[in-house]
């Protein structure tokens, strides 16, 4: 006799997880078609499993045709139940190799022969057979437990192969599973007249629904609409696989905005817009992703209706969102992505969206804009140098070139500049013009910079600079780094760490960072106290003047290479005053970007003290430096 005690309340737990999943709106991707598939697997096995097992306990008021059948239906089962685990294990790794080719084969033949074995056993006995006393279990019955562990034995494999691709939350939830699984098989084969692998399996869908499959993790909570996490696993999954369009908007200036109107009612504002959408465009998927951005997700059927969808909204915005709580008056800006049919990185994708909502909404005015496969493309390069400079900080990869400053006169090495350089995977060298503006915008300007001074602080400790001839090694310093309020012990820590003189450092500063004449004044003095020395980087390029000059306590003044080749190309009296009223200040002064002698000697007849540029030496790593100038 069997107990069925356990087998009936999983079963009603299953149900109430299955009709609790289906009360709200899931993302399409595969995940969740593997989780449905594994709900309503498990429904049916609990189910089978409660019939054979009733058939069998009393067969002698059913045909051995009947107990035969149902006997061979839980099988197939049980059998599909273990390999739908493992495929939602695949499903979380998200490695496309093992669902297509070789391996997409491979992994259903266990699955494919063990239902054979079952569905032939009435006739072959190999799993169970019917006799006139009943149920008996066939010689091979055995290969019940040894194709669910096979299955659990992959899954593990794979967690462990790829588990840098997944997070730790995941390959937890994921093993845990697996192991309540194991024990399963155990209670089963231990105890085969309690059905309680049934309860086992139950606890290893709801490990799997708290960890992956809750509907609050895809939802955004005030518009009930998906969220970003949600977008972006949808564009994770369809990319290349099926075609797709996105329209996009954004709420001009969505953070002065919510100041204006209070949190509570752009909370308000944003649920009514997140329901007006789902109403209004029931075939479309709606996604919000903070900040006032919406996304309207759908196949090819949507650059057909994407002019007439954008027309409706900006329609909608015309006039203002009223509910008891809020009245809102707002204006956006739209973006049409069409990828195209080539398969393009999550992020590539995500991140050209993003920046052109931000750029929009910082426009100001309603305007809109059209992404293709060209400007995705543009994006992704973005998006590489990115993941390079991430990369470069995180492993401390960072390097400092170093370009000489010549005497004027003599062209005699007195001086260097430190200059920040990264590489790519294969170890070119990424221009600085593509990765500072990131680093500057991203906020990993602070640790790029440090990481220069680091470097350059090591050089001076491990050698003989004098001997090279260098008296002072510039170091810049971005206008983000300017506005840290601990960037003097920073910088001191760093250079009393190598055991150096600070006075060995000039910290060049752009004119972009003198906007704030107190921030600027505050933050020199400061730093100035612990022995380091300030020159003005790229006189000209910027808005200073002579009368701020004078306040700061710089001691060089680099003029900019634009003012230096508009100079050579037509000369005329600005440039010699402005050298002669700064030398008449007290500033020495350094020509940058000089190619050739004319060009040297035109500047040295003006009055500068220093040189530097591409006719004296480009930026040369630290070895070559040394195995030059030694």
């Amino acid at each position: 006799m069997y107990d069925l005690s356990y087998a009936i309340p999983s079963l009603l737990l299953l149900i109430l997880f299955v009709g609790y999943y289906f009360l709200l709106p899931r993302v399409p991707n595969r995940m969740n078609h593997t989780f449905f598939m594994l709900l309503l697997v498990e429904v049916s096995t609990i189910v089978l499993n409660l019939i054979s097992s009733w058939v069998d306990m009393y067969y002698m008021d059913y045909s051995k045709e009947i107990v035969a059948i149902s006997n061979a239906l839980f099988f197939c089962m049980f059998y599909l139940r273990g390999y739908v685990f493992f495929l939602f294990t695949l499903s979380v790794v998200k490695v496309e190799e093992y669902y297509t080719g070789a391996l997409g084969f491979l992994k259903r033949i266990p699955l494919q022969l063990c239902i054979l074995l079952a569905l032939t056993s009435p006739w072959t006995h190999y799993i169970f057979w019917i006799g006139d006393d009943g149920y008996h279990s066939g010689p091979y019955y055995e290969v019940l437990y040894l194709e669910f562990w096979m299955y659990i034995l992959l899954s593990v494999l794979i967690i462990l192969i790829n588990k840098n691709m997944i997070q730790r939350r995941e390959k937890i939830s994921l093993l845990w599973c697996n192991a309540i699984l194991f024990l399963g098989t155990l209670f089963r084969l231990f105890l085969p007249q309690i059905l309680m692998m049934n309860t086992f399996c139950v606890l290893a869908v709801t490990i799997l629904y708290l960890s992956f499959e809750n509907p609050d993790f895809c939802l955004e909570r005030r518009s009930k609409v998906f969220n970003s996490r949600a977008l972006r696993d949808y564009i994770e999954e369809v990319n290349g696989k099926k075609p797709y369009r996105i329209l996009s908007f954004v709420i001009h200036n969505y953070r002065d905005i919510r100041d204006i109107y209070g949190a509570r009612q752009m909370n308000e504002g944003i649920y009514m817009i997140g329901s007006y959408l789902r109403e209004t465009f029931p075939k479309v998927m709606v996604f919000y992703y903070g900040s006032g951005r919406f996304a309207l997700i759908a196949g090819e059927e949507l650059e057909l209706e994407s002019e007439k969808i954008r027309h409706i909204i900006e329609e909608r915005f015309d006039s203002p969102w009223i509910s008891d709580n809020a009245e809102l008056y707002l204006d956006v800006s739209m973006v049409y992505i069409n990828p195209g049919n080539k398969a393009q990185s999550a992020d590539v994708v995500f991140n050209a969206l993003t920046e052109s909502l931000s750029q929009l909404s910082r426009a100001g005015s309603e305007s809109f804009v059209t992404l293709g496969e060209k400007e995705i493309r543009d994006t992704e390069k973005g998006t590489v140098v990115k993941r390079n400079l991430e990369a470069a900080i995180d492993n401390d990869l960072v390097e400092a070139f170093l370009q000489p400053i010549v005497e004027a006169k003599t062209h005699k090495i007195v001086g260097a500049e430190a200059l920040a350089r990264i590489r790519d995977s294969e170890g070119k060298l990424i221009p600085p013009g593509l990765f500072i503006p990131i680093a500057e915008k991203n906020g990993s300007i602070n640790q790029l910079g440090e990481q220069v001074l680091d470097k350059v602080c090591k050089f001076i400790a491990e050698n003989d600079i004098e001997k090279m001839g260098l008296n002072w090694i510039n170091v810049n310093l971005s206008p983000i780094q300017f506005m840290r309020q601990d960037l003097s012990q920073r910088l001191t820590s760093i250079v009393s760490a190598q055991g150096i003189n600070s006075s060995y450092i000039h910290l060049e500063v752009t004119e972009q960072s003198m906007v704030d004449d107190i921030l600027l004044l505050k933050q020199i003095k400061s730093i100035q106290e612990n022995g380091f020395y300030f020159v003005l980087d790229d006189y000209g390029s910027g808005y200073s003047n002579i009368a701020r000059l004078r306040r700061c306590p710089f001691i060089n003044v680099k003029i900019d290479m634009s003012l230096v080749w508009e100079y050579v190309k037509c000369p005329d009296e600005m440039l010699p005053n402005m050298v002669s009223t700064f030398k008449n200040l007290g500033f020495s002064i350094t020509a940058e970007g000089i190619e050739n002698e004319g060009m040297a000697k035109m500047m040295t007849d003006i009055g500068c003290d220093y040189l530097q540029g591409y006719y004296f030496d480009k930026a040369l790593t630290m070895d070559e430096f040394i195995a030059k100038y030694s």
